[in-house]
C-alpha cells in the first residue's frame, strides 16, 4: 500500500501523533522549550504569589497560563485573577499522569529555551524531593 495512503489511514484511525508526550504530561500539556516558569503544587498552594510569574505576564505578549485542575480553585485563584486583569489566556488541565507541577507560564507558540524554568525555593525542593 502506498505510504501516503497508509499514513492518512493511520491519522484517521488514531489521530495526529503528538510530539514530546512525556513533556506534555509533565508540564500540563505544553513543552519545556516554551516555558517561562513552572511552579510546583506546593508553590501554587501557598498564600504568597510569585512575583516573577506576574511580572512575566506584564512583560510578554503571547503568554498562556496552564493550571493543574487537580488543585482547588482557592489554591490558584490569585493567578487566574491576575491573568484576567492582564488579558492573559489560561487553561485548566486535568492531568492524566502524575506531575509535581501546579502552574506553568509559557509562550503560546514560540520556543524560548530558557536554562532555568523553576523558582527553586524550599517549596520547590519539598515537592521535587531535594
Amino acid at each position: 500500500m502506498n505510504h501516503k495512503i497508509q499514513e492518512k489511514m493511520d491519522y484517521a484511525l488514531r489521530g495526529t501523533p503528538q510530539v514530546k508526550i512525556e513533556e506534555r504530561n509533565l508540564f500540563l500539556t505544553t513543552i519545556a522549550e516554551r516555558i517561562f516558569y513552572a511552579l510546583t503544587l506546593s508553590q501554587v498552594r501557598t498564600s504568597a504569589i510569585y512575583r516573577e510569574v506576574i511580572d512575566k505576564m506584564d512583560k510578554e505578549q503571547d503568554v498562556q497560563l496552564f493550571i493543574n485542575g487537580n488543585l482547588s480553585y482557592s489554591d490558584y485563584a490569585k493567578y487566574v485573577q491576575a491573568a484576567n486583569s492582564k488579558g492573559v489566556r489560561f487553561t485548566i488541565t486535568n492531568p492524566q499522569h502524575e506531575t509535581p507541577f501546579g502552574l506553568v507560564l509559557a509562550t503560546e507558540r514560540r520556543a524560548i529555551d530558557l536554562d532555568n524554568i523553576f523558582i527553586e525555593d524550599e517549596l520547590y525542593e519539598y515537592d521535587m524531593g531535594e
